[in-house]
C-alpha cells in the first residue's frame, strides 16, 4: 500500500487532521461503523463528554485491531458530537490518539442534534492496508 498526503496549507497540522489522503495499491479496506461510548453489554454510556470519548476511540480501536488493521491505517475519521462546546475542552485526548498512532487522516467534524439514547461522540473510520 502506498499513501500521499496532499496539504496545500498548514493551519490543518494543529488540528490533527489532512486535507486529503490518497491511497493506491490497497490489499483490503475497512469502514467501521460509528462507534461511540456503548459498554460491551450493550448499554449506552451516560457519562460526561472526556469518559465518552475515550470509550469511543477504544471501541474504535478495538474494531480495527478485531479486523486485523492498524489504526495508523486510518485514512478518514468523521467525528459526530451533540456539542462542540464540550468536545473542544477534551480534544487534545484524541489529537494525543492521533499522534500515538501516527495517523495522517482526513477528517470532518459535525455537530449534531443528538445520536442514539445518550451518546455525545461518535468515531467513524475508514481503515485500509
Amino acid at each position: 500500500m502506498e499513501k500521499r498526503i496532499i496539504n496545500p496549507w498548514q493551519w490543518q497540522d494543529e488540528r490533527s487532521y489532512v486535507q486529503a489522503v490518497e491511497v493506491k495499491q490497497v490489499e483490503s479496506t475497512l469502514y467501521c461503523s460509528g462507534q461511540a461510548a456503548v459498554h460491551a453489554d450493550g448499554t449506552s454510556s451516560t457519562a460526561d463528554m472526556e469518559t465518552q470519548l475515550l470509550l469511543a476511540i477504544q471501541n474504535l480501536e478495538k474494531v480495527i485491531n478485531e479486523a486485523g488493521y492498524e489504526c495508523k491505517n486510518i485514512v478518514r475519521l468523521n467525528i459526530l458530537t451533540t456539542s462542540t462546546a464540550e468536545l473542544w475542552p477534551q480534544f487534545p485526548l484524541l489529537q494525543a490518539w492521533i499522534a500515538k498512532h501516527g495517523i495522517k487522516q482526513a477528517t470532518t467534524l459535525c455537530e449534531v442534534k443528538s445520536l442514539f439514547e445518550t451518546l455525545a461522540v461518535e468515531l467513524e473510520a475508514t481503515v485500509v492496508k
